[in-house]
């Protein structure tokens, strides 16, 4: 069976880690792409540890580079894109809880934060795990397969999704999509949408992130 693996960060209080936090990256990139989020962060939340694991599957659109994906998106059917993010949410969920199994961590004690495909990822994943999150933080992504959400549900993990209205790549309509289908199905939801801002992350995500990041895990 596959397995995850990718670059990491103690928690900057020093010290045993009291949570964790899983950052997925998007198509293309893989697990040091998104570890940079991990120092600032880590002042709103000083006792959690960071991991970001690089995706399972080498980006098929660039088969000589060294990015990885989640699932493919040659095909981007709702179908097709739905089993690749089913098969992906089982790898990761092996991730989360062998992380916490290294960091001694209790099941709950971890929030999923990610970007673009990633963002896709954890919003399926987190969901649907028995051990709540104890947040997910979606930037620039999209809720898969939400036609399934209801019968799946296993969990209201309160949710931050954060997308740029100038995004070409991820238009800023999934996000909307997904905090209507989200308030839905009764998870809480914060959104923000960014004008101007394109595919990416900007300062204030960040800022908000951390916010979100330090009010889920309690920190005062």
């Amino acid at each position: 069976m596959t397995t995850l693996d990718g670059p990491r960060l103690e928690p900057a209080g020093g010290g045993a880690a009291r949570q964790l936090v899983v950052l997925c990256h998007g198509v293309g990139a893989d697990g040091h792409d998104l570890i940079g989020l991990a120092p600032a962060w880590s002042h709103a939340v000083p006792s959690a540890a960071f991991a970001a694991p690089s995706a399972p599957e080498h980006y098929d659109q660039d088969p000589y580079g060294s990015g990885r994906q989640w699932f493919s998106v040659a095909d981007r059917s709702p179908s097709v894109m739905a089993h690749g993010v089913r098969a992906a949410a089982a790898l990761l969920g092996s991730f989360i809880d062998a992380e916490l199994e290294r960091l001694a961590l209790p099941a709950t004690a971890y929030v999923l934060m990610g970007f673009s495909q990633g963002a896709m990822t954890v919003l399926f994943t987190g969901l649907r795990r028995p051990a709540a999150p104890q947040a997910i933080l979606a930037y620039s992504g999209a809720l898969l397969a939400p036609e399934t959400l209801e019968s799946e549900l296993r969990n209201r993990a309160p949710v931050l999704l954060v997308h740029g209205e100038a995004d070409d790549v991820v238009p800023v309509v999934r996000s909307r999509d997904a905090e209507r289908d989200l308030r839905a199905a009764g998870v809480p939801v914060e959104a923000h949408y960014t004008p101007g801002l394109g595919h990416g992350i900007d300062e204030d995500g960040i800022r908000r992130g951390g916010v979100f990041l330090r009010n889920a895990f309690g920190e005062e």
